[in-house]
């Protein structure tokens, strides 16, 4: 089973780039794991497509700003709670238009998806830092992706044998 752990984000946004950081904060604080690959990505609507085929499951990090929880909060969704955006272009196509053309175009697409949204204080300002909520939920974010990624049966990379080199 190969699992892609997909943060996305524009980190010049401030709050948008929350995806971005817990990608870094997990590669930094997690040991190499079989058949995992952690990617982060600027990238959104169709562009997506490439990223998400060959992948059995996928755990996405992004931003969300719904006004309906505090900034920081973090929101667990599947692929099917998400509801479909009526947008004027392809270039505003979301995660649900994304999963129709994999089907549509039956490509290797994860059959099973789970979203991690952390609700934005400020995802507009360009040039602006992370709020102090959404900055401080990057360790939860963390957190919820490796008990994910345990509760599936993922094991950590073996250790190379005394002696053994590259």
């Amino acid at each position: 089973m190969k699992t892609l752990v997909l943060g996305l984000g524009n980190d010049l946004l401030g709050d948008d780039g929350i995806g971005l950081a817990a990608i870094e904060a997990l590669r930094a604080e997690t040991p190499p794991l079989e058949g995992v690959d952690f990617v982060a990505s600027p990238l959104s609507g169709l562009a997506l497509l490439d990223l998400f085929v060959g992948y059995d499951r996928a755990v996405v990090v992004d931003g969300i700003r719904t006004g309906r929880h505090p900034a920081g909060s973090v929101t667990e969704l599947l692929a099917s709670d998400l509801d479909r955006i009526v947008a004027p272009s392809p270039h505003y196509a979301g995660l649900p238009e994304l999963f129709a053309v994999a089907r549509s175009l039956d490509l290797p697409f994860p059959s099973e998806v789970r979203i991690l949204a952390v609700e934005t204080e400020d995802p507009y300002t360009v040039g602006g830092a992370m709020s102090a909520p959404v900055r401080d939920a990057v360790p939860a974010v963390v957190a919820r992706v490796r008990a994910l990624l345990r509760a599936r049966g993922v094991a950590r990379q073996p250790a190379l044998a005394p002696g053994a080199g590259l």
